[in-house]
């Protein structure tokens, strides 16, 4: 299914427009839109009362997350419709227990960025080859298209993430923007957050095969037994974090007090290749089907 070099948006709505004329269940929103004015799509899957919220590609070289955000989607709804099982489990009743709700790319203009460099007639394109210190190699950028990183631009100890990071000007990576949530992507997430009232949410990154699961002491109780529970899943380690702040499982965590997870997919170099996709997944399928029963 995904033998192509890359994943990118148009990739994404084509998948989006597939699994909604495939399964009646499952249906696509618009929650926002990029600084490119790139719709944001979240897509709603199950019909339970319990919401999980997990998402991908918050940064641009990521952007294998969401492809295997977009196949978890896909196992779950066939799974769900035809009464086959899942990773060795029936969903139907957990499907009728829980809701997920899916944004698999949140930054769609970075993604394309990355993937497809700067053509010259791009209204960006002086601006960003600065920003990349004149380079037209873009593969390891991480912002959005005004070179923010909005992993570092969520309300919580922003201005000590600031700090940390020391990077007061756009670029590939690390600058947290002027302010909190001014980019629209990062505010669409925060706003699209306080609308639902999730019960735990997943930020997909690579690479690393870790999970973090706290954030300051602000996290429940419960939360480090649920990163064992999606560690014995996955075989990935989990790990308490500490030194990093303004991301947006830091935020759901401080705002909310419930669990929050960032889960950093397979091992190596980003943009990890799409010829880790298969064995990446292996891992990831039954983190992301637990993941559903926290």
């Amino acid at each position: 299914m995904y033998s192509v070099q890359t994943y990118g948006y148009l990739d994404l709505v084509e998948g989006v427009r597939q699994l909604g004329g495939k399964y009646p269940f499952l249906s696509a929103h618009v929650i926002g839109q990029s600084v490119m004015e790139k719709p944001i799509i979240a897509l709603r899957c199950g019909t339970g009362p319990r919401l999980i919220h997990m998402n991908g590609s918050i940064h641009a070289n990521e952007w294998i997350t969401s492809a295997l955000l977009m196949r978890f989607v896909g196992d779950l709804s066939a799974a769900y419709y035809s009464g086959e099982k899942l990773c060795g489990q029936h969903v139907d009743q957990l499907c009728s227990e829980v809701t997920l709700w899916a944004v698999p790319m949140v930054n769609p203009d970075g993604v394309e960025l990355s993937q497809r460099g700067v053509p010259q007639s791009h209204p960006w394109y002086p601006q960003l080859l600065e920003w990349n210190g004149g380079s037209d190699q873009f593969s390891g950028w991480k912002g959005n298209i005004r070179g923010v990183d909005l992993n570092d631009q969520f309300p919580a100890h922003w201005e000590e993430e600031c700090k940390r990071r020391g990077i007061t000007s756009p670029g590939p990576r690390d600058y947290p923007g002027p302010y909190p949530l001014s980019e629209p992507e990062a505010l669409t997430m925060a706003r699209f957050t306080e609308a639902l009232p999730f019960a735990a949410v997943i930020a997909l990154h690579t690479q690393g095969r870790e999970i973090y699961w706290n954030y300051r002491d602000y996290e429940p109780a419960e939360a480090e037994g649920m990163a064992r529970r999606l560690g014995q899943a996955s075989g990935y380690q989990p790990v308490k974090l500490t030194g990093s702040d303004a991301g947006y499982k830091d935020w759901f965590i401080q705002h909310f007090r419930r669990p929050g997870f960032t889960v950093e997919a397979g091992y190596g170099e980003n943009p990890l290749p799409m010829a880790q996709f298969d064995r990446i997944y292996v891992e990831l399928q039954p983190l992301l089907l637990e993941a559903l029963k926290l």
